[in-house]
């Protein structure tokens, strides 16, 4: 299917989000859509898949002028967008998510959609048991099945936003083989990203936007330096790597277990150094945020002891952890670490410790004119935070640590964020380290994880590996441990 994209205004207030977009995109091509955070992008795509409307502009589908009201809507017209956390309900069967969305009858023929629902799984060579349950799946398996659902309701069009984040690198592979299976089909994909590596690899076109504006298209093969200077109006240098490491610990573990329903962890020795960022690499599902939430007393270990500083904190809760120094920034900014409906001003009252009964307005706005400015968020003191863009809501929470800190324990730390947010936000966590902060970790990011880490744990089936030197471990030695591969090696390390 043939899109056009026509004169597309959208204002939030005296915020043109989207100014005058004019783009065309050839049917069964990947049409890549680039940008820095706030830059439009979402804006875009909310507005092509039918959950918001345009103020000016027309969307013209295979030559025919239309109006997309809603997702459901946008569905009819054959366009279907699968989002970064994809929609789906985890305690209900695979089955079930299948049908949603599907029009026609009460109660849907659920004899024919497990027939077309096993010939899709064979076509694309999808691993799915419809009668599993969702909240089993990995981030790259809720997508497969999301592709499935878009499919099997007859979108021509997927609009797929940050599809790569949070997913393994060989999740990566089969998602992109999947795409350009789909645009065989003569299916169109709108290839949302941040990451130039994946639209080079994946996409015939790209479009660049920078705050609301078109400013470019480019058509391979990509020129990576042309593309960053459109995306921020400048080089962005990575910068050196650092490292602040001190010779006293920070955090240790001494035969530490962990257990879930699914998984496993034994017998974890480690210290971590004052001043040290130690990265955890494996696939989603391999204990990774058992271990963090483990150290910052959010779950409690079957075995072993945890240490901060030298205290015995083994079985604590996460107010002792906080309380001497833990700060934990889960990867849900809104659903666990923000609170919707709240300002920013009301977040930095929260986060200070109160000094009477009352809370001083005045004294709050002031606080938060000053952490924005220092954190350079982009918002006012009375902004909600869910009206903020991903980096500034990342940019919010490490605006809202404490301290003194020992340690600081993120889940993604820069998922979802552009290049230049990446670099900002590292800069604030190393800042930390200088000043005697230890960090741990996760990352789906092997690049992140090498850049930014000292040392790196790699977890994979409830094996936690040796301390790895991230100046002597290449991003294809971390993926072969991730896979499973090389662990006799890295355990004699």
């Amino acid at each position: 299917m043939k899109v056009e994209l026509r004169g597309i205004h959208k204002y939030f207030g005296a915020n043109h989000a989207n100014d005058d977009i004019t783009l065309n995109i050839p049917s069964g091509t990947i049409q890549g859509i680039l940008g820095e955070n706030g830059a439009g992008k979402s804006t875009l795509m909310k507005i092509l898949s039918g959950f918001m409307h345009a103020d000016d502009g027309e969307i013209v589908l295979d030559g025919k002028t239309v109006t997309i009201e809603s997702p459901a809507a946008a569905i009819r017209y054959g366009v279907g967008m699968l989002h970064q956390d994809p929609l789906d309900f985890p305690s209900m069967r695979l089955l079930d998510n299948f049908l949603l969305g599907m029009s026609g009858d009460l109660f849907p023929n659920k004899k024919h959609a497990l027939q077309d629902f096993g010939l899709l799984t064979k076509e694309f060579g999808f691993s799915l048991d419809p009668e599993g349950y969702v909240d089993s799946l990995t981030v790259g398996e809720r997508q497969q099945l999301e592709i499935m659902r878009l499919l099997f309701l007859g979108a021509r069009v997927f609009i797929l936003d940050e599809p790569t984040t949070g997913i393994s690198a060989a999740q990566k592979t089969k998602l992109f083989a999947t795409l350009k299976k789909l645009t065989e089909q003569a299916i169109t994909i709108i290839f949302v990203s941040h990451k130039l590596e994946d639209v080079e690899r994946l996409c015939d076109q790209v479009a660049v936007l920078r705050q609301g504006k078109l400013l470019g298209q480019m058509p391979k093969p990509f020129d990576a330096k042309k593309l960053v200077e459109l995306m921020f109006g400048k080089e962005v240098p990575i910068g050196a790597r650092q490292t602040s490491v001190q010779d006293k610990p920070a955090l240790r573990l001494t035969r530490m277990a962990l257990e879930d329903a699914r998984i496993k962890i034994r017998d974890v020795n480690f210290e971590l150094r004052a001043g040290e960022v130690i990265g955890l690499a494996g696939m989603e599902g391999s204990g990774q945020d058992l271990f963090l939430r483990a150290c910052a007393g959010l779950m409690r270990s079957v075995a072993g002891t945890i240490k901060v500083s030298d205290l015995d904190l083994t079985g604590k809760p996460y107010h002792a952890y906080k309380k001497h120094g833990v700060e934990f920034l889960p990867a849900a900014r809104l659903e666990q670490a923000l609170v919707p409906g709240l300002s920013l001003s009301d977040h930095f009252v929260l986060a200070e410790k109160q000094t009477g009964i009352f809370i001083n307005r005045e004294r709050g706005n002031a606080l938060a004119q000053e952490r924005i400015t220092a954190f350079n968020i982009k918002g006012k003191p009375a902004s909600m935070v869910e009206s903020l863009s991903g980096g500034n809501q990342q940019r919010t929470l490490l605006s809202l640590l404490r301290d003194p800190l020992s340690l600081i324990l993120i889940e993604h730390p820069t998922r979802g964020l552009d290049i230049e947010s990446v670099i900002y936000i590292w800069s604030k966590l190393k800042e930390r380290c200088r000043l005697g902060a230890s960090i741990l970790f996760m990352s789906s990011d092997l690049d992140e994880v090498l850049q930014y880490s000292d040392r790196v744990l790699v977890f994979f089936n409830g094996r936690v590996s040796s301390p790895l030197d991230a100046r002597q471990t290449s991003v294809e030695q971390l993926g072969q441990l991730i896979g499973g591969k090389g662990w006799e090696q890295a355990d004699e390390k």
